[in-house]
């Protein structure tokens, strides 16, 4: 039941991992290695200013069981607004407020707001940052990463990187032990590592906009179909909204205009609201790719640039987010010496979240605009399935929650190893009265029953001669548990045991 430990080697490198991009997925996930004591440089396109735009709005409540357990939950609430019920499509709603979770509901706040406080803390960890930065080629050996870059913001695609090597662009070489490919779905470190994308585009033309509306929706997300056409509606909280839609219109060579974006607002919603003030618009298509693997030697993948989705169900920004917070914990513990095979857990565990995902949102999104008897009458059997089926309810809010996230268990292990540990309440200390401020130290958490006398109880030495175990693991009881529980930084069951 113990933790991975081990210590650094010597090698010839200017950081330990660099992480490319800076959304959500590359900025917790280099805050964590930070706060690990890893050295991480985190290279991005785009410059060092926040921007107002944003693609993703929902923060689920396994999301904000993350952010808990790196102190950020809180202050991430105060931004945003709360919503118990997601409605998918027509009549197809799903229920949140009986999730047994800190956390049940939805959390409506933009993007930036997520990257902002995973920035602060990233930089206060101590992460370096060099924005208007391109990578542009990489090539690993056994004993590292060597990244080729140029200065200059812009498209991370071969056509950009081709115009920066004729141009003359200055390059620069930056050396890793690891490098983590967190860049989006046009992944420029998944394109050179040659690890295909397969999949297809479902929606090829979705317009996106940021609008004023003279008459805001009475609910705080609106979501609705009409004629095979989709509408959706978030507010930024400044006044500003979120408009996403799609009206039959596969055309991607035409600029977005206000009446454009009227217009499906009035096919999707059967209202244009009052649009006025057309702040920035675009066109993006919705796509469903996979990467058949997370890993090519010291390579590896998280969020978009591993996976993408549609927008339905708002679970992209969620899904990477929670790839961080598995691989982080992993390569942390190899950077310190535990064995490389450590990360094969990583995509073993993700790569299948990542399909489901993929599934999930591919199926809401058919089932909301494909026309046809069929297709109605599936929407119906599910509006009939979640309105009078219990377990059906609590499949549909686990999976959106992804609080109904489980791994398999390893070999020899509890048969719960795997599943997500509720935020427990534990005895007082330095360290919190909740399983999610215990995690806060970005260790294993050794949860005794609160009889316990020592660690001894659980089978482990107080030292292994070099360390003592309150170094490698945090140790805490919880009143009232029988159990003996290590809780794996990610928040997941690492191993039990029962009296």
């Amino acid at each position: 039941m113990d933790a991975p430990t081990g210590t650094s080697t010597d090698t010839e490198t200017d950081t330990d991992v660099v992480v490319v991009g800076a959304g959500p997925t590359g900025l917790l996930l280099a805050g964590d290695l930070a706060s690990a004591g890893v050295r991480t440089v985190v290279v991005d396109r785009r410059p060092a200013t926040l921007s107002n735009l944003t693609r993703a709005f929902a923060v689920h409540a396994r999301t904000l069981e993350v952010l808990d357990a790196r102190g950020l939950a809180d202050d991430l609430l105060v931004t945003g607004r709360r919503v118990t019920t997601v409605r998918l499509f027509d009549r197809i709603e799903v229920h949140l407020d009986a999730l047994a979770s800190r956390f049940p509901f939805v959390l409506v706040t933009p993007q930036y707001e997520v990257e902002r406080l995973l920035r602060r803390r990233a930089q206060d960890a101590g992460v370096v940052f060099r924005h208007d930065t391109r990578v542009t080629d990489l090539a690993q050996d056994s004993g590292g990463v060597t990244l080729t870059t140029v200065p200059g913001a812009g498209a991370a695609d071969a056509a950009a990187t081709e115009d920066a090597a004729a141009s003359g662009a200055p390059t620069t070489t930056l050396r890793a032990r690891w490098v983590v490919g967190a860049d989006g779905v046009r992944s420029t470190v998944r394109d050179t590592v040659g690890i295909p994308f397969p999949g297809e585009t479902v929606i090829r033309a979705m317009i996106l906009a940021d609008v004023r509306l003279a008459t805001p929706p009475p609910d705080v997300l609106t979501v609705a179909t009409a004629r095979g056409s989709l509408g959706f509606v978030a507010p930024f909280g400044d006044g500003w909204y979120r408009f996403i839609g799609w009206a039959g219109e596969e055309r991607t060579d035409r600029p977005v205009t206000l009446d454009e974006v009227r217009a499906v607002a009035r096919a999707t919603l059967g209202d244009d609201l009052g649009m006025h003030d057309l702040r920035f618009a675009d066109r993006f298509a919705a796509d469903e790719r996979q990467a058949p693997t997370y890993r090519a030697g010291r390579v590896l993948l998280a969020g978009d640039a591993a996976h993408a989705h549609s927008p339905a169900g708002g679970l992209g920004m969620n899904t990477g987010l929670q790839d961080a917070a598995n691989l982080s914990w992993r390569l942390a513990a190899v950077v310190r010496g535990a064995p490389p095979a450590l990360l094969d857990g990583y995509a073993s565990e993700r790569h299948p979240v990542g399909r489901q995902v993929l599934r999930a949102s591919g199926t809401i999104l058919r089932l909301a605009t494909r026309p046809g008897p069929l297709v109605a009458a599936a929407r119906q059997v599910l509006t009939t399935a979640l309105s009078h089926v219990p377990a059906a309810r609590r499949r549909a809010a686990g999976m959106i929650s992804a609080l109904g996230v489980a791994y398999d268990a390893p070999p020899g292990a509890h048969p719960r190893a795997g599943s997500r540990v509720p935020d427990l309440p534990l005895d007082g200390g330095p360290a919190g009265s909740r399983l999610a401020e215990a995690l806060r130290a970005g260790r294993f958490v050794l949860v005794l029953p609160a009889d316990a006398s020592d660690v001894s109880a659980a089978g482990l030495p107080a030292s292994d001669g070099e360390t003592d175990v309150a170094d490698r693991v945090v140790v805490r009881r919880a009143d009232h548990r029988p159990a003996t529980l290590l809780v794996r930084p990610d928040g997941y069951l690492a191993d039990a045991r029962v009296p």
